[in-house]
């Protein structure tokens, strides 16, 4: 099925258009920009609670936190795009996309500088131990007791993953005067002649040289678990991990097991491994989770209890000038499959 063509001189194209996962500070752009479409927005994620909702929807967007399975693929039969407003797409079955002829768009370029700031201030949260001592501070105690933290000049920096945030991460690095080794399976030399980096032989290379790892790399098949129960132990001691990529890039027990034994001295995690809720506890018993589900659970919640880690809830993208930027190409992914010349379709990892 190809996207639907304006007659020559029309303006707009009213395709059935639903926005899911709205938080308050979107409506307004979302209101304003896609007036002639008429928007139905619904502030819950997409599932098959709320499909029904949407069954006549030719066009959705939505956000990470909607799973798009056959299932719900098989509620929206009159579905052309759905135009996620994120970089990554691993929420999003594709296989199931292309039987119907769905088209699938992403925000490929948002938030590097942002999400990579944001990698930067856990580093210096976990580094200078910023979150005991301002809850010291608050207790109006002063002293210095287990506070001590530790430069960031002359340490390595571990980046895995030279995407367009690894790129920034490492820029940064070096602002910091960080030596820089990264981690990828492509390299480009003259980047790292640019910036001042240099690669590591592989991923194990760099886990036994850094004092500061940031994972900046896609989650897919090939990234599951890429720290692990095996790897995680060639990690230098005392070095510590951040994550502001995808949750499943860390194997949460290999995790918890690095900082139980002083592999890891401290970890910066904004994203955990199944991004699930936080669970009050009788919502735990009264509901059906299956095994790997309630392990998720109990192992995210062992993580935020502890002292030595930080935990944010995924709020790595969350600036004003990335939030514009991703409302802005996600109206132009809609306005151009409209015009039937689909941008920034997303493809299954090969």
């Amino acid at each position: 099925m190809r996207p639907q063509r304006l007659a020559q001189g029309d303006t707009t194209c009213h395709m059935k258009t639903y926005f899911f996962d709205v938080e308050e500070w979107e409506k307004d752009y979302i209101e304003k920009n896609f007036k002639d479409l008429a928007p139905v927005l619904i502030q819950e994620p997409l599932s098959l609670d709320n499909a029904a909702q949407a069954q006549e929807a030719e066009i959705i967007s939505v956000f990470l936190p909607s799973k798009l399975t056959p299932e719900i693929f098989d509620k929206l039969p009159n579905l052309k795009l759905v135009a996620t407003r994120s970089t990554g797409f691993d929420h999003i079955d594709l296989s199931a996309t292309e039987p119907k002829n769905i088209v699938v768009s992403n925000v490929p370029f948002y938030g590097e500088n942002t999400v990579a700031e944001m990698a930067f201030a856990l580093i210096l949260m976990v580094s200078r131990k910023l979150y005991p001592a301002y809850l010291r501070s608050k207790d109006l105690k002063f002293n210095h007791d287990e506070l001590m933290g530790f430069d960031l000049k002359d340490k390595t920096l571990g980046v895995v993953g030279m995407g367009h945030i690894g790129e920034y991460a490492a820029r940064y690095g070096v602002g910091f005067g960080m030596r820089v080794l990264a981690s990828d399976p492509n390299h480009n030399q003259a980047l790292a002649d640019k910036i001042g980096f240099a690669y590591a032989k592989d991923l194990d290379d760099m886990l036994k040289q850094a004092d500061v790892i940031t994972l900046h790399a896609p989650y897919n098949k090939y990234t599951h678990h890429l720290i692990n129960m095996d790897n995680v132990k060639l990690i230098k001691p005392g070095a510590i991990l951040v994550n502001t990529a995808r949750g499943g890039l860390v194997e949460t027990e290999a995790l918890i097991y690095a900082l139980d034994n002083g592999i890891l001295s401290g970890a910066g995690i904004d994203t955990l491994e199944g991004e699930p809720e936080l669970k009050e506890e009788w919502e735990i018993i009264t509901k059906d989770f299956d095994k790997e589900q309630l392990k998720d659970i109990i192992m995210n919640n062992i993580l935020i209890e502890r002292d030595d880690v930080i935990v944010t809830p995924h709020n790595a993208f969350n600036t004003r000038e990335a939030i514009n930027r991703i409302l802005e190409t996600t109206q132009e992914n809609i306005r151009s499959f409209i015009k039937g010349e689909p941008l920034n379709v997303a493809k299954p990892k090969s």
